[in-house]
Formats: C-alpha cells, structure tokens, sequence
C-alpha cells in the first residue's frame, strides 16, 4: 500500500500573517496621512502669521507717515506744538501749561489749540487716517498738591474746559470749521482726567495738557480707548469756558 507523504507541520503564524500585514499597513497609511495633515495645518499657521505680520508692519508704517506729516505740518504752524511719534502724543510745551489750581489754559495755550485742530481733522480724513485713526484723548494733567481725588477732579476739568473750547463757537469760526468737520471734532475728541500721573520734573510742569493719539489695531473695528476715564460733549451749551 502507497503511503502519503507525511504533511509538513502547519505554523502557527501562517494564519495570522495576512491579518499583521494588512493591519501594519493600515497604521501606515494612517501615519501618513496623520503627517500630510499636520504639514497642511502647519503651512496654514505659518502663512496665517506671515500674513498678520506683514499687516502688522503695513500698519505700523502708515501710521508712522501719518504722524510724521502731522508733526511736520505742526511744527510750520506753531512753534509751541511738539508731535510725539514714538508716544503719539501731542503737546504744547510751556503754552500747554495751567496755573495752580486753575483749569483754564493762557491764550498761547488757547491760539496753540487752535492751529493743531484742523491739522488732526486733516490727518484723519486722509486715506491712512480713515483706516487706522480712532480718537484723540485729552488729558489733564495736576502737580502733586492735594488729594487724589481733588487732583483727579481738578484734572478732569482741564481736559473738559479744553474739550469745550473746541466746540465754542467763537473757536469754531476761528478754525474756520464746517458743520462736517465740527461733528468730526465731536466724534474724534474725548475728555479724560489722569490726576498726577506722569508727573514731569517741575510742578510747573505737571499742570498741563497733553492730546493722545490713538489708532486702531488690525482686528479692531470699533471700541472706545481703554485705560483711562473718558468723558464726552457732544452739545456745546453744556460747556462753561469762563
């Protein structure tokens, strides 16, 4: 009788070898395609970023145009008004000063607030005023005399009074302003007291009048300026110079 021939013994993983391969090559793809979306991710963020920074420079630079025409217009107006680019401030040197205890500036102060208003109105009627120019806030400024408090009320009335002398009407046709450009004056100037923050080196010095200037960032629509006390007129008849 012919015998078969004796089967070879089975291995164990023979079996198991087609479901490891399919399994190994199932991670596989899943890596892949695991690496393919974070390079995807990656890419996006990175040019997301290229893209802020370079609106971000943009901005930078059409504001510092802005500021240095500005600064330049200002000068040939009146010797008394300084531009700061680098804080964005605007002030007005020894003209911009009140005396002790008083909340009314000298008419150089006065003639100095004058010439620079139509030069801001202009700066943000221009193209990069229109897209980054938010607000201008005065601020009043105390010596340390007094309270806190009596600083900080006495130096929110050198803002207001300032304010207020905008929309005087014997400023108004001073400045030779149409009624376009006086709600502009409305929309654009805020009156905020700082009490003696700031101080300068003398007392003298600490009781003046400063205009901050401020732009809006690339995200930012609308908002008011954050960080100080704010306080609007927009009826002039509320106002009392004297």
């Amino acid at each position: 009788m012919l015998g078969l021939p004796p089967k070879k013994p089975r291995n164990k993983d023979e079996g198991e070898k087609p479901f490891w391969i399919s399994y190994a090559d199932l991670m596989t793809a899943l890596m892949v395609l695991f690496l393919v979306v974070m390079v995807a991710s990656l890419l996006m963020v990175t040019q997301q970023i290229a893209i802020e920074t370079k609106g971000e420079k943009d901005r930078a630079a059409e504001i510092k145009n802005l500021c240095a025409d500005l600064k330049l217009k200002a000068a040939q107006q009146n010797r008394n008004i300084n531009v700061n680019c680098q804080e964005n401030r605007i002030n007005f040197g020894e003209a911009g000063r009140f005396g002790y205890d008083d909340y009314r500036l000298g008419p150089e102060g006065v003639a100095a607030l004058r010439d620079i208003v139509p030069l801001v109105l202009e700066a943000a009627e221009s193209p990069e005023g229109k897209k980054w120019f938010k607000q201008i806030l005065i601020e009043g400024f105390t010596d340390t005399d007094g309270s806190y408090l009596y600083n900080l009320h006495l130096s929110l009335q050198r803002s207001e009074w300032v304010m207020c002398s905008l929309l005087d009407e014997r400023r108004v046709q001073e400045m030779n302003l149409d009624a376009r450009q006086q709600k502009l004056v409305r929309d654009l100037f805020l009156a905020g007291g700082v009490s003696f923050n700031n101080a300068k080196e003398s007392k003298e010095a600490s009781r003046r009048v400063e205009l901050r200037m401020q732009f809006y960032g690339l995200k930012e629509q609308t908002g008011k300026g954050e960080g100080q006390p704010e306080f609007k007129i927009t009826k002039p008849e509320l106002c009392k110079l004297n």
